[in-house]
């Protein structure tokens, strides 16, 4: 099996199969030998266990979760790497790849594939599309144990946040209703080919079983986060009248019921003042 992690080898494997790194699509391919490695036992890659991973670019993340689980699911947009891929996994009979884009496929086809195995993901995602894929993991409600993925430092920094800090953001929010994030580790830019121009860090999201805190409406909560953070150097009262069209004498005696002050900004409530809030909005019967 040629060696991944060496830029001379990848090069050889790109120019063989006539294939040009496209900057649209975020693709940066690890050359660090040690970090896949990490990444995959980090995710908890094992005997009876199947790995998810979205755009396995050349495979070398791929190769180190087929050598661990007995399942590998790896979904790709870019059709052109097909040869590449061929090639690099053609010792690994326990690996399907499934050519697509991530956020159009229907997810519980591609959970079904899996069978009865516990099922993690395990990818490193382009910069570009990282929340959009985080969320739609999350959203889904799909029966997994975690996701562990390779994202731009900043963003994992913000994800990993703690609430409430002033790192945090609305998908700092959705990520710790869904989850217990970690962040675990960081991967400077020169551990890829071509190098971005940030570090990145790996984070791991290990899925929660019950909600955090107890909420009427979870729609109603995503909403009132989403205003909340908006806006976000507008205090609580103007953020979300302005967010939920609602008086600003009607909000700021709603959030007097919800024991929450009007003059805060987002970044200073936990998840249970937010719960607060969205009961407050579901008892009133705002829509």
């Amino acid at each position: 099996m040629a060696d991944l992690s060496n830029p001379a080898v990848v090069r050889a494997l790109l120019a063989r199969h006539r294939l040009h790194l496209k900057k649209g699509l975020g693709q940066n391919f690890l050359i660090n030998p040690g970090v896949c490695p990490r990444m995959a036992e980090a995710a908890g890659a094992g005997p009876g266990v199947g790995a998810l991973e979205i755009g396995p670019g050349i495979g070398v993340l791929t190769t180190e979760l087929a050598r661990r689980c007995d399942k590998v699911v790896a979904v790709e947009l870019d059709q052109s790497l097909a040869p590449a891929l061929e090639e690099t996994l053609k010792d690994y009979s326990n690996v399907e790849i499934v050519w697509g884009d991530f956020l159009k496929l229907d997810l519980k086809e591609l959970l079904a594939k899996f069978g009865d195995l516990p099922v993690i993901v395990c990818a490193n995602l382009p910069y570009y599309i990282t929340t959009p894929i985080l969320m739609r993991l999350l959203e889904s409600r799909l029966p997994l144990e975690s996701v562990t993925v390779l994202l731009q430092k900043e963003t994992a920094q913000r994800i990993c946040a703690e609430l409430p800090s002033r790192q945090a953001g609305a998908i700092t929010a959705a990520i710790a209703w869904y989850t217990k994030p970690e962040l675990l580790f960081v991967v400077s830019k020169g551990s890829f080919l071509p190098p971005p121009k940030v570090d990145s860090a790996v984070v791991r999201l290990t899925l929660r079983k019950e909600p955090p805190v107890p909420v009427k409406d979870e729609a109603m909560l995503f909403r009132v986060m989403r205003g909340a953070f908006a806006q976000r150097r507008k205090t609580m009262l103007n953020g979300l009248s302005a967010a939920l069209n609602l008086p600003k004498e009607q909000m700021a005696a709603l959030l007097e019921q919800a024991q929450v002050d009007p003059g805060a900004r987002a970044e200073q409530l936990d998840l249970a003042a937010f719960a607060r809030i969205s009961d407050q909005l579901s008892l009133l019967g705002h829509e």
